[in-house]
């Protein structure tokens, strides 16, 4: 695409041909055309109105549920994990959030106000942000059962806040408003001073024996098909331990797949689509994704 034209104290800024695979869980992906941390909201207003109208704009976080392609990302990336990190308590039972708060930073802080159930949140890989676009969930928790409203902006850098009625949500599924992005959200929770570290630490103690904790993955990637498991599928139709390339089905947890530090992100993609295809021909369901896939192919 054409070259950025931007004001010089954002040029010096803007890192250029980005490798997408320094920021990504699974450690793969192409460069990114432009790459931009802003230092806060109004920073980040003032780069988004800088752009070019027809320069396309991705947020990511820790880059976690994210499959970056070989040829990388056209257009430019923000980068929010640390930036819209607030984290506060309004009263008794609800709290504020930034977009780019670590949900593992999330679940200890409310563990510390006495507030529940946000243990699983622990279980989440990523930032609220992440966890806001997709109703992420773990250990049978889900993000949007406690939203109350969440801040966004768009590309004209107009800020919103929106009641959560304003959003349609599923199962690992948010629709609402076009072209808007999740600043943060406001949190409602029950007051539990009972609840401690412990129960983080024995949920993880749980997931760390059940996943491949420490590798190159990017959590589960499908989801579950009504009354069933992904996992259990994958496994019955004999696929732990199958490789393309450097990129293999997890033998610990059949819902993963890991990168052995030498996988493409076209051995990722073409797994995906095998694993796909096996479990529909085995047992004539049709997994779905939950991993986003982005970019161009080389």
């Amino acid at each position: 695409m054409n070259s950025l034209a931007l004001p010089p104290d954002f040029d010096s800024r803007v890192l250029r041909n980005e490798r997408m695979a320094k920021h990504t869980s699974w450690h793969v992906g192409g460069p990114a055309d432009f790459f931009f941390t802003p230092a806060d909201e109004a920073d980040l207003v003032a780069f988004l109105r800088s752009l070019e109208p027809m320069t396309p704009v991705m947020w990511i976080g820790l880059g976690s549920n994210l499959l970056v392609r070989d040829g990388g990302i056209r257009g430019a990336v923000i980068d929010t994990h640390g930036v819209f990190a607030e984290l506060d308590r309004i009263n008794d039972n609800e709290i504020q959030a930034g977009a780019g708060v670590a949900c593992a930073k999330l679940a200890k802080q409310c563990i510390k106000w006495g507030l529940g159930p946000a243990e699983f949140f622990a279980g989440i890989p990523g930032t609220l942000g992440g966890a806001l676009a997709m109703n992420a969930g773990a250990f049978g928790g889900e993000t949007w059962n406690h939203v109350i409203s969440v801040t966004t902006l768009d590309r004209s850098g107009t800020r919103r806040e929106r009641p959560a009625s304003d959003f349609t949500v599923g199962y690992r599924h948010v629709s609402g408003p076009k072209d808007e992005w999740f600043l943060g959200a406001r949190l409602r929770f029950e007051q539990r001073p009972g609840v401690s570290n412990d129960d983080i630490r024995l949920l993880l103690a749980r997931r760390k024996a059940t996943q491949p904790i420490g590798e190159w993955s990017c959590g589960s990637v499908f989801t579950n098909p009504p009354g069933d498991h992904a996992a259990r599928l994958i496994d019955s139709a004999g696929l732990k331990g199958f490789r393309i390339g450097g990129a293999r089905v997890s033998e610990m947890h059949a819902n993963f797949i890991v990168n052995d530090g030498t996988a493409t992100a076209a051995n990722i993609e073409q797994l995906i689509a095998h694993v796909r295809q096996t479990v529909e021909s085995t047992h004539g369901v049709k997994l779905t994704p939950e991993v986003r896939m982005v970019g161009e192919r080389e």
